[in-house]
């Protein structure tokens, strides 16, 4: 484990410490998911705050006396790599839920977020290394920042999608214990290839969008300015307390058109907000210049205020999903700081509009999501995407970054995912039964879906064995153990009191440095360590 020198003298003290504490200090208010697993109860779990797995978000630092096997049968598969004693944090619970089932195969249905949502790692990011605010402010989802970082996964053949599941075993577990991370990637295409684009711009205008926040919008407006091609429609309507409607259905000459610039320079900030109005208003506009062979997109940018005419989340959210019946999708651009930005509305509303939540902190930031990654902010390569793990009797999922996990597909919302971009999920699996998870043994990986053209349902499938699991390229997979460990560790971090806040980075630079080893020159990853060590001073 490698940490910022100035850090070794407080981490080396840290160890036994939380050896002591196992049961207190050091600990998260993560459990363990519990019943949607290879026990006899079934279950579900929907993500959120709490998370899930054990105390630093990091399985693969448990003890190790360099006698696990890779698999059960002892039999082949990568060396789990050994670590310092972590004081006991990655204890298995005292008791199973029930007896374990030795016959029947476990089958759970999987959902991340919208494949681009992804604000909470941009303003955790700028929450330590900003000065915008604190991370006690910002609202942790694992799954967006599986959404946000790049685990290099092969693009789809044209039409379809590729599933790329791999497999690595937890350190000092006996073969009980695994980390399972599945890629689902959609095909590459570039910006001839797209569709056009109808975009409605929904634009909150009022008071408290003053200064940096309308800087950003317009730095917003102005990189889809830049995208779009002749032919592209757009509409915009402004709201504070009043609706402006300013472009209604205009075809665009090109990209950076100039009357849509202009229009986007003479923005200006004023007034209160009334959110639901400008929504609806949106959403008309959207519907006038509807068309089936155009990607058809709502873009609210918004501080996520709302203290004028209806206020209630959940009504505010009930136009984006109408907009989704008729197939509108939205992206939710946040800005502002953390004194103004509301987070859970913004949420809220593009989770009924089955669309992205993106945070702009800068206008870097503004142009990579809305110029360098417009195609994948804007298009669906497959709608109503659902993934379905089939494991060997006796696992059970321990944590997992998806949003939503179940036996039952009913209760797991299916998601859209983007050209370009993949979803990625990554679990701590164990098993009760590790002489049924041979390296003949088989992992069955499904991925359904509603194809975005024709709209007619897909599906595709991989049996793959364990052994080639455990031989699959280590790089995603420990990628995903760093990314996770770091969702984790700041959950952790900002539920702790002032003392036990560097023990809640612990786990983190662990999995961060074997990242690290195999992907030396990662900028996401050297992003990663420059929070954590900003946040462990």
């Amino acid at each position: 484990m490698s940490a910022p020198s100035s850090l070794a003298p407080r981490l080396s003290l840290l160890l036994p410490l939380c050896a002591l504490l196992a049961a207190g200090g050091c600990s998260s208010t993560a459990d363990t998911l519990g019943p949607a697993s290879g026990y006899a109860d079934g279950g579900s779990y929907e993500g959120g705050e709490s998370g899930g797995g054990d105390s630093d978000g990091d399985p693969m630092g448990a003890d190790s006396d360099g006698d696990n096997d890779a698999g059960s049968d002892g039999s082949g598969g990568p060396e789990p790599i050994p670590e310092p004693d972590d004081g006991g944090r990655n204890e298995t619970p005292e008791e199973p839920p029930s007896a374990c089932d030795l016959e029947t195969n476990v089958s759970l249905y999987l959902s991340p977020d919208d494949s681009n949502s992804m604000s909470s790692p941009v303003r955790a990011r700028e929450a330590v290394l900003g000065g915008w605010g604190t991370v006690q402010s910002v609202a942790i989802r694992t799954w967006e920042f599986f959404n946000y970082y790049d685990f290099g996964y092969p693009a789809a053949e044209p039409g379809t999608l590729v599933l790329s599941p791999s497999m690595r075993p937890v350190p000092n577990t006996a073969g009980t214990d695994y980390l399972l991370q599945i890629g689902v990637s959609s095909e590459a295409i570039t910006a001839e290839m797209r569709a056009p684009v109808n975009v409605t711009l929904v634009l909150d205008t009022s008071g408290s969008m003053e200064g940096e926040p309308m800087e950003l919008l317009k730095e917003s407006c102005y990189a889809i300015a830049s995208s779009l091609k002749s032919g592209d429609v757009i509409s915009m309507v402004t709201w504070n307390t009043t609706n402006a409607v300013l472009m209604g259905g205009y075809q665009v000459e090109g990209p950076n058109d100039p009357t849509l610039l202009a229009k986007i320079e003479s923005l200006s900030a004023s007034g209160g907000t009334d959110l639901d109005a400008g929504l609806s208003a949106g959403y008309q506009l959207a519907q006038a210049s509807f068309a089936s062979d155009r990607i058809n997109r709502v873009v609210l940018v918004s501080d996520g205020g709302a203290n004028a005419g209806v206020t209630d989340i959940e009504l505010i959210a009930q136009h984006s999903s109408a907009g989704n019946d008729q197939s509108i999708y939205l992206v939710g651009v946040g800005v502002g700081d953390a004194a103004t930005y509301h987070d859970d509305l913004m949420d809220a509303v593009t989770d009924a509009g089955k669309g992205a939540s993106v945070f702009i902190a800068s206008s870097d930031e503004a142009w990579s999501t809305f110029h360098d990654d417009f195609i994948s902010t804007m298009a669906i390569a497959a709608r109503d995407v659902q993934l379905r793990l089939e494991m060997p009797p006796g696992f059970e999922i321990v944590s997992t970054s998806a949003e939503e996990l179940s036996a039952d597909a009913s209760e797991v919302e299916p998601q859209h995912l983007a050209p370009n971009d993949a979803m990625v999920f990554h679990q701590h699996v164990r098993t009760c039964a590790p002489q049924l998870a041979s390296n003949d043994a088989t992992v069955t990986v499904t991925v359904i879906w509603i194809d975005a053209v024709t709209f007619q349902p897909r599906q595709l499938q991989r049996v793959v064995s364990v052994g080639e699991l455990l031989g699959a390229d280590p790089a995603p997979l420990l990628k995903g153990a760093a990314v996770f460990a770091y969702a984790e560790g700041l959950k952790a971090y900002k539920v702790a009191d002032a003392d036990g806040r560097v023990a809640t980075m612990v786990g983190a630079f662990a999995a961060l440095e074997r990242a690290e080893a195999v992907l030396p020159s990662d900028p996401e990853l050297a992003e990663i360590r420059e929070v954590l060590e900003a946040l462990a001073q």
